[in-house]
C-alpha cells in the first residue's frame, strides 16, 4: 500500500471568498500547479483535493474550496459542496486577500467555530498589502492564530507549514490505535476471515490489513484463518490466543467456536472505537430494544460499493434487526460522505465501520445524532445485539474504553 488510507488523513481545507487567492496558496504549499489559478472569480467549481506528507504530522489532504461568497443558482451547489468539505474537515485556513477580513470572512469564522474545527486566518497576499492593524486585533482579540503570506513570492509559506502541524488536534499527532492496547509483545491474535463472494478478489479489506500490520508492529503475531478451519487452528496452539477478532458476519459462528475465557471481538468494533465515540455507539446498539413498527433506520455506508445479493447493510443487517426486533421497520441507506441533514424523521442510525473515513467526520455524525437526540450505533455493534453476543464482544474494550 503505497499511500496512506484515505480515513487516517488529515483533511485541511483551505476556504474563504471567491478571488482570494485559495487556489494560489494550495499550490504554493504543495509546490504543484494543483488548481487552476485565474483573476476571474469563481474559477474553483468543485473542491479539489491533493494528498501530501506534512512532515512530521504525516499524510494530510488539503481542499480548494468554492467561494462561500459565491452567488446564483449554480454558486449555492458550489457552496453546498464546500460544506460538505468543512463536514470531514480537520483543520481550516481561511483565506484572506488583499481587502482584509470582511463581514463575510467573520460569518464564515462563526460557522467554521460552530463546527468546532480549528482555524488559522491567512493573509494571503502580502505582496500587494499587509494586514490592517484592524485585522490583527480581531485576530488578536478572537485568539484565532494568523499569518502573513505570499502565495506569489513564497513568502511565510514554509512557517505556515509550521503553524499547520502546531494548530493540528492533537489526536491527529498520535499513532492511531487499532488493536495495539489490547495485546502485547509475544502474543497470538487470530482473525477470522471469511472468503466469500462478498471478499474483493485477490486481496484482504483496509481494516483486516491495517489490523494485521498493527500487530505486527507490536510484535505479535498473527493468524489468519478462514471461519471453517478456526476450531483445527485453536487445537493446535500450545497457548490459547490473547484476542480473535472476527468478520461480524461469523461472529455468531467464532463465538460458538472459542472457549468463553478468550476474548473476542470485530473488526467493525474496534474501528468504531479508533473513528468515533464509542461509549455512545454501545449505547446506541442498546437503543435497538426500544424500536417499535414503522420506525425508519438509517443505514449508513461510508464508501460506495456494487450491492451484493445478500449485502451487508442493505440486506442482511435489516434482516436481522426486523427478526430481533419483530417489528416492522423500514431503512433508508446514504453512501459515501452524503448524510441526511435532517435526521429528525429516524429513531436509529446504523453506521458502518467508517473504515474510508477520517475521526473527524465520524465524531461529527456521531455528534450530529447527540444534538438530535437520535441513537447511533454501527455494523459490528448492530450485528452483535442482534445475534446474542453483545456483551462478549464489548467485553475486551471496558478496561480500555
Amino acid at each position: 500500500m503505497k499511500q496512506a488510507p484515505r480515513g487516517i488523513r488529515l483533511v485541511i481545507a483551505l476556504i474563504g471568498r471567491r478571488n482570494s487567492g485559495k487556489s494560489s496558496l494550495i499550490n504554493a504549499i504543495t509546490k504543484q500547479k494543483i488548481a487552476i489559478v485565474s483573476e476571474q472569480p469563481g474559477t474553483t467549481t468543485d473542491p479539489v483535493g491533493k494528498h501530501y506528507e506534512l512532515l512530521p504530522l504525516g499524510p494530510v489532504t488539503f481542499f480548494d474550496t468554492a467561494g462561500l461568497d459565491d452567488q446564483g443558482e449554480l454558486g449555492s451547489l458550489r457552496i453546498q459542496s464546500t460544506r460538505k468539505i468543512l463536514f470531514r474537515t480537520d483543520l481550516a485556513i481561511l483565506v484572506i486577500g488583499e481587502n482584509g477580513i470582511t463581514n463575510a470572512d467573520k460569518a464564515i469564522l462563526t460557522d467554521v467555530h460552530a463546527m468546532t474545527i480549528p482555524v488559522i486566518v491567512v493573509f494571503n497576499k502580502s505582496d500587494l498589502a499587509s494586514p490592517s492593524k484592524a485585522d490583527i486585533d480581531f485576530c488578536s482579540h478572537q485568539g484565532i492564530p494568523f499569518i502573513s503570506t505570499s502565495a506569489k513570492t513564497g513568502e511565510n509559506i514554509t512557517l505556515l507549514k509550521s503553524k499547520l502541524i502546531d494548530l493540528a488536534p492533537p489526536e491527529m499527532k498520535k499513532e492511531p490505535q487499532i488493536v495495539s492496547d489490547l495485546i502485547t509483545e509475544g502474543n497470538t491474535v487470530v482473525l477470522v476471515v471469511p472468503i466469500d463472494l462478498g471478499a474483493p478478489k485477490g486481496r484482504l479489506i483496509l481494516p483486516q490489513v491495517q489490523v494485521i500490520r498493527e500487530i505486527l508492529d507490536c510484535d505479535a503475531c498473527a493468524i489468519v484463518v478462514k471461519e471453517r478451519e478456526l476450531a483445527g487452528i485453536l487445537e493446535n496452539l500450545a497457548v490459547p490466543p490473547a484476542l480473535v477478532i472476527a468478520d461480524s458476519q461469523v461472529i455468531l459462528k467464532v463465538a460458538g467456536d472459542i472457549n468463553e475465557n478468550i476474548p473476542l471481538t470485530t473488526f467493525s468494533i474496534l474501528f468504531a472505537r479508533m473513528k468515533g465515540d464509542i461509549h455512545h455507539l454501545i449505547q446506541g446498539a442498546q437503543a435497538i430494544d426500544n424500536l417499535n413498527d414503522n420506525d425508519r433506520i438509517l443505514i449508513a455506508e461510508a464508501c460506495s460499493h456494487h450491492v451484493q445479493a445478500d449485502d451487508i447493510g442493505r440486506v442482511k443487517i435489516p434482516r436481522w434487526l426486523t427478526r430481533y426486533t419483530g417489528k416492522d421497520l423500514s431503512f433508508e441507506v446514504y453512501s459515501g460522505h452524503d448524510f441526511p441533514e435532517d435526521l429528525s424523521s429516524y429513531r436509529l442510525v446504523v453506521h458502518c465501520g467508517s473504515c474510508m473515513l477520517n475521526r473527524m467526520e465520524m465524531i461529527r455524525r456521531i455528534n450530529e445524532c447527540q444534538r438530535r437526540g437520535i441513537p447511533i450505533t454501527n455494523y459490528g455493534l448492530t450485528i452483535a445485539k442482534t445475534l446474542g453476543v453483545f456483551d462478549r464482544v464489548i467485553a475486551p474494550l471496558k478496561t480500555t474504553c
